[in-house]
């Protein structure tokens, strides 16, 4: 079965579906086989597309005007892609010309995932790369401390004179997790007793 989905980015009447319908109703897909959004494509939360992808079985093809209609990204769209080779839905993008079904379909597919894969790649160099070049300015990567030098001081007297981690919570105004961590952090260890 040919099943459609269709999107527009704005949910205000200023954009139409009625290129897409068309164009999905010209391909054979029948019309109350059409799923549609009014939503941007970067949003997770497109009910249209989730009612879609929950009623496709195996052996239906999904069919869209363009790509650029069903995933938010390259990545997104190939994870969409490669979940249906292996329930065993076939996809067809009628702008591309893509079809998953034709030897020529599953070349480009194929070279999506490449191209994502590169993508993938030069994004972590250009965030290794700006990490290090942060680091050679003197910033410190992470969070900001919670507590800072001077508290912290005075927290570790206070532990060290034998008050409890709990009072030293109440009195300081830290919560119990963020006092656990940043002693950790700075290797304080408790005064053995004697």
């Amino acid at each position: 079965m040919l099943v459609g989905y269709m999107r527009v980015s704005s949910a205000d009447d200023r954009q139409s579906v009625d290129l897409q319908r068309d164009a999905l109703i010209a391909a054979g897909v029948d019309e109350r086989h059409i799923h549609a959004d009014r939503a941007s494509g970067a949003r997770d939360d497109r009910p249209g597309l989730k009612t879609c992808l929950a009623w496709l079985k195996e052996g239906d093809t999904l069919v869209v005007w363009k790509l650029d209609r069903l995933g938010r990204s390259l990545p997104h769209l190939l994870s969409i892609i490669t979940d249906f080779r292996e329930r065993g839905i076939a996809f067809r993008s009628l702008t591309e010309a893509m079809d998953t079904t034709t030897p020529h379909g599953e070349l480009l597919f194929s070279m999506f995932g490449a191209l994502a894969q590169y993508e993938r790649a030069l994004t972590r160099e250009r965030v290794m790369a700006g990490l290090a070049a942060a680091k050679r300015r003197g910033r410190q990567g992470g969070r900001p401390p919670m507590i800072d030098a001077e508290k912290i001081e005075a927290i570790t007297a206070a532990l060290d004179g034998g008050a409890s981690k709990a009072a030293v919570c109440r009195n300081f105004g830290v919560a119990r997790s963020t006092l656990i961590d940043t002693l950790a952090r700075i290797g304080w260890t408790a005064p053995a007793k004697a």
